[in-house]
This record gives C-alpha cells, sequence and structure tokens, in this order.
C-alpha cells in the first residue's frame, strides 16, 4: 500500500504509548493523531465531530493533560503516553470513578460527545479536587453536547473531582 502513495507524501514512524501499550506506526505527516487511533488501531471512542477542534469529541489525554486528537498532529505524539477512553476501564473491564459517575448521574444521553467528557474529566480528577463549579464548567468548556443541558455531567464531574 505504501509504495503505491502519490508522490509528495511524506512518511514518519511514531514511536509511542497507547493505553500503556508501546506501538510503533507508519504515518503520514499530514495526519491527525485522531486519524491515526481510529485507522490504525480501531479506537473508535475518539470521535471526528467537528474536526476543528470546536467540540471535543476527539478528546484524549496525551502525557496526562487533555488534547483535542482532531487538530493535533500524530507525528507530535513520538514518545509520549497516549490515553482514550478504552484505556480507562480496568484490567478487568471495570469502570473507572469518572465512568462510574457519569452511569450514576445519568451524564450519558446518546454517548457521541462521552468520550470526551469522561478524557476531560479524568485529567481533572487526576489533578485532585476541591474545584468551584465555575472552574469545573470552564474545565469542560472545550465540549459540545447536543443531547444534554451539561448539569448532569457537571454532576458527574463534581462527583470525582469537585468538592
Amino acid at each position: 500500500m505504501r509504495e503505491t502513495a502519490p508522490k509528495g507524501i511524506q512518511w514518519a514512524v511514531v514511536r509511542c504509548v497507547i493505553n500503556g501499550r508501546p506501538t510503533e506506526t507508519v504515518v503520514d505527516v499530514r495526519a491527525s493523531l485522531a486519524d491515526m487511533l481510529r485507522s490504525e488501531y480501531r479506537l473508535t471512542s475518539v470521535k471526528k465531530g467537528c474536526e476543528a477542534g470546536e467540540c471535543g469529541a476527539c478528546t484524549v489525554l496525551i502525557n496526562g493533560e487533555s488534547f483535542n486528537a482532531c487538530i493535533y498532529l500524530a507525528v507530535w505524539a513520538e514518545g509520549k503516553e497516549i490515553r482514550t477512553l478504552e484505556g480507562v476501564t480496568g484490567a478487568q473491564g471495570e469502570l473507572s470513578a469518572v465512568q462510574r459517575a457519569f452511569v450514576e448521574e445519568g451524564a450519558i444521553q446518546c454517548g457521541f460527545c462521552t468520550p470526551g467528557f469522561v478524557m476531560t474529566a479524568e485529567e481533572l480528577a487526576a489533578h485532585g479536587t476541591g474545584y468551584t463549579d465555575e472552574e469545573l464548567r470552564k474545565g469542560l468548556s472545550g465540549h459540545l453536547c447536543r443531547c444534554t443541558g451539561y448539569e448532569n455531567i457537571l454532576k458527574a464531574v463534581k462527583r470525582v473531582a469537585g468538592r
């Protein structure tokens, strides 16, 4: 497949850790991290919503910090640790505290935006608790949900990262 690629396309090898597993992938240098994660690793929790960094559906953790994978080039992932929703569950498939809070607070509707919200909530929870409502709203502000009024999502995040 790579031998028949159009002239002018540049390829690069990206070595990183994805959900705890060391990986090595050859990518088009123009490919987004979202494209690499979905195409090469079938990590479909990384949603392609707006593809402009506006909706947060593609949010992943890179070295523990949330990023929009749709506007993050795959080659920038070199040497980094990437975590997607598939890497949040425990070894036996048990839900994380954040995922349990989302279920218990009814913060999931259609589910399209949920992986991105969960990944940002995982980052917030990892940095401790004691956030004010205002700080949590600001932390979640890079996400769009078309189904809810955000209140149940905020309740879920408050449960694990709030007061």
